[in-house]
């Protein structure tokens, strides 16, 4: 039973019958008690009414009237029985009502007691007896014993509460199905809540919602809300799944093309060198794309420094094959003994990606200045990385939509559009900034990238 509506209506169904069937036994044990004392009473009235007329006769023997005040003693099959036994029980008086019947004898009481008990006569009918033991003292003196016997017939009783019975399982049942059938409405009301819960992941799957909602009970509000923690993690690492690969086939771009311009020139002397250099550069590349994604400044603090000025060089070196044809001038001020306190494949993602963007469009002259940020300590610490060309630029309006991933300004232009948007996500991660702005000397873009001192740093 896999619902919990319907686990929920059987345990409360075994409730109501445990709970119904007890109450059931108790009233069904409790009327049944109530109407033999009524029936006990009753024959005790009738054998005072027998002791109050009964009267020696001439013989010197106790007798009974002919006639009684109760009329059942006159009627044959009344139910309602009397007899007097001397003290050898024989019969000496008999009521009209059980002539043709043989009355148990059952057992004696003692003197003075009354004595109850149930009997049955020979057709099986069952009856309540009632039984007197007395002495009688005679006018002379002389005393005998002698019985009072009243009996009366359970049919009647057994079939009231056999009636009691079917009325009691009658208005118990239609209670119980009311009871259900209420509670199931209940249920139903109250499970609505899972219900949407259940409807809004769907949505989810299927595309139609973000998250859950945040309009449930209290006691579920917990639920709604670890749940949408876990759409959003896992919504954010299938992201960074997507970026991850969107920025190692980005990354590789450079050195393919590096490699491809190389390959025109293989039979120089050095090919080998400089071609194996490309694939180191891939190697690494592909290493560092897959420790990400992005390390904390936390994580920078255990990092070696890195040598800003080779990596540029590395990194110059490289455009210049690629963007041969184009032969750009690059003009490369780097502060002297500059180190970068990072990772190395952040670093050379935050200048090769400038540096690339920069040659793509630039007509002739490409500018990049690395210097330490203002305020650093330690050289090894913030910088202030620079990158300028001559190129047609990036309207001011125009700057923020770039730092999308997938926005491109030309889309006649090779690329991926992703460039700008993993510069953005690296220096966010060391707490420094982007900024875009028309060079002053050179007219094209000038895209600055401010990386903060990190507190405590020191000189390596």
């Amino acid at each position: 039973m896999r619902s919990l509506s319907s686990r929920l209506l059987v345990s409360v169904s075994v409730l109501l019958l445990l709970f119904f069937g007890a109450t059931i036994a108790v009233l069904d044990t409790a009327f049944s008690e109530a109407g033999e004392q009524a029936r006990r009473d009753i024959l005790d009235g009738h054998l005072v009414a027998l002791l109050a007329a009964a009267e020696p006769d001439d013989g010197g023997n106790l007798m009974l009237p002919a006639r009684l005040r109760e009329p059942r003693f006159e009627n044959i099959g009344s139910g309602l029985y009397a007899e007097l036994l001397d003290a050898d029980n024989a019969v000496l008086w008999r009521s009209r009502s059980a002539l043709g019947l043989e009355i148990p004898s059952g057992v004696a009481p003692e003197l003075g007691n009354h004595l109850f008990a149930r009997e049955s006569l020979e057709d099986g009918t069952p009856l309540l007896t009632l039984s007197l033991a007395v002495e009688w003292e005679f006018d002379d003196g002389t005393l005998q014993s002698y019985v009072f016997k009243v009996a009366e017939s359970l049919d009647s009783f057994n079939a009231q509460v056999a009636g009691f019975r079917r009325q009691l399982f009658g208005w118990f049942a239609a209670v119980a199905l009311t009871m259900l059938l209420a509670f199931s409405m209940l249920l139903r009301g109250l499970l609505k809540p899972l219900r949407k819960i259940e409807t809004e992941i769907t949505e989810i799957e299927e595309g139609k919602r973000v998250a859950l909602s945040g309009k449930f009970p209290t006691e579920l509000t917990g639920v709604a809300r670890n749940m949408n923690l876990l759409i959003d993690s896992e919504r954010a690492r299938s992201d960074r799944y997507r970026y991850t690969l969107d920025n190692l086939a980005h990354s590789l771009k450079t050195p393919l093309a590096a490699m491809r311009a190389l390959l025109n020139d293989r039979q120089n002397e050095g090919f080998s060198g400089r071609f194996n250099e490309q694939i180191d550069r891939m190697d690494e590349i592909v290493r560092y794309q897959l420790r990400k994604p992005a390390a904390s400044v936390a994580d920078n603090l255990v990092l070696k420094p890195v040598n800003v000025e080779a990596e540029v060089t590395r990194l110059v070196d490289g455009l210049r094959k690629v963007y041969h044809d184009k032969n750009p001038v690059f003009e490369v001020r780097v502060e002297r003994g500059m180190q970068f306190r990072g990772d190395t494949g952040d670093f050379l993602e935050l200048a090769g990606n400038l540096l690339d963007n920069a040659c793509k469009w630039c007509e002739k002259h490409v500018r990049i200045s690395i210097v330490p940020s203002v305020g650093a300590r330690a050289i090894a610490s913030g910088m202030v990385l620079t990158v300028a060309d001559d190129g047609p630029g990036i309207p001011q309006d125009a700057a923020d939509a770039l730092l999308q991933r997938g926005m491109r300004l030309d889309e006649s232009t090779p690329g991926h559009g992703i460039g700008l948007a993993v510069v953005k996500d690296i220096a966010r991660s060391y707490g420094g900034r982007l900024s875009i702005k028309r060079s002053a000397d050179l007219g094209g873009t000038e895209i600055m990238v401010s990386i903060p001192p990190v507190a405590g740093s020191r000189q390596e």
